[in-house]
């Protein structure tokens, strides 16, 4: 059973210029502790997705019409597009799903102290006491590694370093125990010991609540460490899914064999970085066809610039978007 099932999201913004696509086509599922990493450059999608699922992403966002987002928790499914008040949404806004934002300037008020904004928020998604929401709001400062956490508890975020800000804000989504946790970069500040620490910490909880997460990041090393399956995506659609070790070890999709060549090779220091040509188009001018054919090493002309690739799976499990996938080249990376 799925705790999230995502179809056919489309999502578009209301501009100046007309309606602009950001997301297209765009489905997956994400099970009761399961970790699903979602990855792709900048300007993939990535985060307009996540935010999706707890309608954040603004007011002149037009959603697709055969769009759906449903949420299983409790023995009960949640149309999330479909909820019209925003009281129905505070049990889906920090309650059911909490997100780790990439920016945590983003998730503090400045003149409230951290303490009291994560004591707040677990008196509305909980029924704890003010003195329990507190003990386990400085346990959680805690776990995630913030030292003196009942002194940090009293401070303010911009008394915090930007990774220790970082740090607080994954404590706080986190002390809700949601069913779903939408973990936006959240590593991205931290130092290599803190990270691990950070990991560890939401392998931990999967396996204590059965909590699922989505995990969106750049870092393929993070993505082995901490996801079940892969998710690829660009320019608003997800061209190959399958488990990690399918992705890393044998992409099928050109994108993905591009970001795995991009890796700096640690067995060949002297080894140049290949990234992948070019840059990512525009939402404002998507590509007809296939949306990577543009950058593409295997693209062919009257084909893949007309023909939108639909996705397929292969007979290893994957799944992908490509035309052209079975002609790609084994790969020799190792997960």
């Amino acid at each position: 059973m799925s705790l999230i099932s995502v179809r056919d999201l489309a999502i578009r913004f209301k501009t100046d210029e007309g309606l602009i696509t950001a997301v297209e086509d765009v489905g997956f599922d994400i099970a009761p502790g399961e970790v699903l990493g979602l990855v792709g450059e900048s300007g993939s999608g990535k985060s307009v997705t996540a935010k999706a699922l707890m309608r954040l992403n603004g007011g002149n966002t037009v959603y697709g019409e055969r769009s759906t987002i449903t949420l299983t928790a409790d023995g009960q499914s949640t149309e999330v597009l479909k909820l019209k008040r925003e009281r129905d949404m505070e049990k889906i806004r920090g309650g059911a799903i909490s997100m780790i934002f990439q920016e945590p300037m983003a998730s503090f008020a400045p003149a409230i102290t951290v303490g009291d904004q994560m004591v707040e928020q677990l008196l509305i998604h909980t029924k704890l006491s003010k003195k329990a929401a507190r003990d386990l709001s400085i346990e959680m400062l805690g776990r995630v590694g913030i030292p003196a956490p009942e002194k940090r508890f009293d401070q303010f975020a911009f008394e915090f370093s930007g990774g220790m800000r970082q740090r607080a804000m994954i404590a706080m989504a986190l002390s809700t125990s949601p069913k779903l946790l939408i973990a936006d970069e959240p590593t991205t500040a931290l130092d290599v010991t803190i990270q691990a620490q950070v990991i560890d910490l939401m392998t931990d909880l999967v396996t204590e609540f059965g909590m699922g997460i989505l995990f969106i990041t750049h870092d393929l090393g993070v993505i082995a460490q901490t996801a079940d399956r892969v998710a690829v995506m660009y320019l608003g659609r997800i061209v190959e899914t399958g488990t990690v070790r399918q992705v890393i070890r044998d992409p099928k999709h050109p994108y993905t064999r591009g970001l795995i060549d991009a890796l700096p090779k640690l067995e060949d220091l002297e080894a140049e970085l290949t990234p992948v040509p070019g840059d990512i188009p525009s939402p404002l001018n998507r590509p007809a066809g296939c949306v990577f054919h543009t950058r593409c090493s295997i693209a062919r002309a009257g084909h893949c610039d007309r023909v939108t690739p639909e996705p397929r799976s292969l007979p290893d499990g994957h799944t992908v978007a490509c035309h052209y996938a079975e002609g790609l080249p084994a790969t020799e990376v190792s997960a």
